[in-house]
């Protein structure tokens, strides 16, 4: 199939704010398309050709048994990623780190702490609200990714790799700065 323009891939797992992704990027005049991780295999990432790749959340832990993963190859693409909560957690526990059943479940508004400036968060404050729905953690990031910032049970909120940004709250949604 030849497409005619750059697509951005949303691989869903279930998150009940996947479409504010799609909306988020479509307002930005970004391309995008939502797929069900089910329906994403090798052959598919093959055709559809993603420019950069979104994990969405999702109420399921890395730990369930039957647990909604991506192919591994998603991770072998070369392009961006972005990993926001389920995802985030996902790609760790894929790409080595450790994720670790939260002490108490984190939902609703939270703070999110800066730990190291950089451009991505031009214009935030250093204490940034941000909103929280999940109950696993990233205990250890995998090689390779730096923690930028920390969230209030101090567990990493934002970590980054050469082509990898995983963020453990929802930027997607308005509670969130």
């Amino acid at each position: 199939m030849t497409h005619t323009h750059d697509r951005l891939l949303i691989i869903d797992f279930g998150s009940q704010v996947t479409q504010l992704i799609a909306r988020r990027l479509r307002e930005l005049n970004v391309f995008c398309e939502i797929h069900p991780f089910n329906t994403v295999d090798d052959a598919f990432l093959k055709d559809f050709d993603p420019k950069a790749v979104i994990l969405s959340g999702g109420p399921s832990s890395v730990f369930a048994e039957g647990a909604p993963m991506p192919p591994q190859s998603v991770f072998t693409l070369g392009v961006p990623i972005l990993g926001i909560c389920y995802g985030m957690q996902l790609a760790c526990d894929v790409l080595g780190g450790r994720v670790e059943s939260a002490p108490a479940r984190e939902y609703g508004r939270a703070h999110c702490h800066v730990t190291r400036p950089e451009e991505l968060f031009a214009g935030w404050p250093a204490d940034a609200e941000v909103w929280m729905s999940h109950g696993d953690v990233v205990e250890t990031p995998p090689k390779g990714f730096e923690v930028l910032a920390m969230s209030e049970s101090d567990h990493p909120a934002v970590l980054k790799s050469d082509h990898i940004w995983c963020y453990q709250f929802h930027p997607e949604v308005t509670h969130t700065e």
